[in-house]
């Protein structure tokens, strides 16, 4: 047989069975397993609509918040040092990726070689003449060295490098989501606490004209000093909230110019008023959630990662097998007019095997230590999933008991308004006590505040399911 068939069938038969044993020390990543069922209360398995597929210009309305939401993602500190991670990341990556590659390095060197002017065994003088008197040579060549990925050690750190990239990109998804429901959230909590500034300043002129009249039936001998003091404390009660909520509304500003990357400064807003609820949120089926939430995302990529890193492990125990190209080059002695002439032409190369001996206990632990990583990977991974179905059953049931308060309270609000303002003409009339009136006109401002915590809290509820359902990244 032809011995070129023979080396060939030798080389073909070690590459496969190389294979064959890089395959039976690492494992295939699979994704894990983990049920979606019921993974939180009241899901409809047959509804496949999801509020994370809207994208977040169509979800939030009001043009002043997109407009926030875009300086935001243009100016946020938290969003650009997830984006410097990214590069981080890709960086590693293409490290990761190199190790595939030779190494290779120029080398030039010059060496100089004198001998004494007299031989130190017999005396003799040298002959100064000689080419061995004094000698310099020059060499100038290319090294190469490559390490063959026989075992897929080299693979699985590539591999692991690209799961922490991918996990850069869902850290930056967090980021995102999380800054703008942050962003929405805060815009929508300045927009309560200027309606609830209003509600008092009205509840203030409501209570200095029940001041007033109290005072003229005074006059008149039809009411008491003491009714009169009482309605002015309740004036001044309801005045000394003004400040507090002011106060509030200014840390608020001043807490979504960081998020902007502003300054402390004034936020341009529209109003509560205008501001619609949702009336229906579809959370859709839960594998939607698993697949869309960035901290899922991010939680199985770490697995991934720690599962790489195992393989990695493993692949150490066996021998890292090398090829140099020693030196490839030119060299020549006295005198460089030739240096590059065939005859100077030189060539090295060097295969190398290095098995670990000495180092097995220390490879013994880093795999345990690989494996007990991996394993909490996986834990952390459970955990996540099972915390993010918690989430998003408790903002579903915040909101839907939230929208249960609407009708309610209106008729609360509506009910309180007209006892004030009966209350108010029977005290005209002399036949209302005072108490009656103050009592009125208290439990219509708590109302009126209730009705914009309440709408706050729906506006809320739909911010957080947005951002729970993993949308925001669109």
């Amino acid at each position: 047989m032809n011995k070129k068939y023979i080396k060939g069938a030798i080389l073909l038969g070690l590459t496969a069975s190389i294979g064959f044993s890089s395959c039976q020390i690492t494992n295939k990543y699979k994704s894990p397993e983990y049920s979606s069922e019921n993974l939180y209360r009241d899901a409809n398995s047959t509804d496949t609509l999801t509020i994370a597929n809207i994208p977040w210009r169509q979800y939030f309305a009001d043009p002043v918040l997109q407009g926030l939401i875009d300086e935001g993602l243009a100016q946020n500190f938290d969003l650009q040092i997830a984006f410097s991670r990214i590069k981080q990341a890709e960086a590693n990556l293409g490290m990761a990726k190199a190790a595939y590659f030779p190494s290779v390095a120029l080398v030039g060197q010059v060496e100089q070689t004198r001998l004494s002017a007299a031989d130190p065994t017999t005396g003799a003088p040298r002959d100064r003449k000689s080419l061995a008197y004094h000698k310099e040579t020059y060499t100038l060549g290319v090294s190469a060295a490559w390490e063959l990925d026989v075992w897929g050690k080299l693979n699985r750190q590539s591999k692991a490098a690209y799961a922490q990239f991918l996990n850069s990109h869902a850290y930056k998804n967090l980021i995102q989501t999380s800054l703008i429901a942050n962003i929405a959230t805060t815009y929508y909590s300045l927009l309560a606490l200027d309606e609830q500034l209003r509600v008092t300043k009205e509840n203030i002129e409501l209570l200095n004209e029940t001041t007033e009249t109290m005072a003229a039936l005074r006059d008149a001998g039809n009411l008491t000093s003491a009714s009169v003091e009482q309605s002015k404390a309740l004036l001044y009660s309801t005045k000394v909230s003004v400040p507090d909520l002011e106060s509030q509304i200014r840390q608020l500003e001043n807490s979504l110019c960081l998020m902007l990357g502003r300054k402390p400064q004034a936020i341009e807003r529209g109003s509560l008023a205008n501001q619609a609820v949702p009336t229906e949120l579809k959370a859709g089926v839960p594998a939607q959630m698993l697949a869309m939430r960035p901290d899922v995302q991010q939680a199985e990529l770490s697995f991934r990662q720690r599962f790489e890193l195992t393989n990695v492990a493993k692949a150490s125990f066996y021998p890292t097998i090398s090829l140099s190209s020693g030196m490839i080059g030119y060299s020549t002695v006295n005198g460089l007019a030739q240096f590059f002439k065939p005859e100077n032409l030189f060539a090295s190369l060097v295969g190398g095997l290095t098995q670990p001996i000495f180092a097995r206990k220390q490879l013994i632990t880093q795999l345990k230590v690989a494996k007990a990583e991996q394993e909490e990977a996986y834990l952390t991974f459970e955990k996540t999933v099972l915390s993010a179905g918690n989430e998003v059953s408790n903002i579903l049931y915040t909101y839907e008991s939230s929208l249960s308060k609407n009708e309610l309270r209106d008729k609360q609000v509506n009910a309180l308004n007209t006892a004030v303002y009966f209350t108010q003409e029977l005290l005209k009339a002399g036949e209302a006590n005072y108490t009656e009136v103050l009592t009125a006109e208290q439990n219509l401002l708590q109302a009126q505040l209730g009705q914009v915590s309440d709408k706050l809290e729906q506006l809320q509820a739909s911010v957080d399911l947005y951002r729970s359902l993993g949308g925001g990244t669109r």
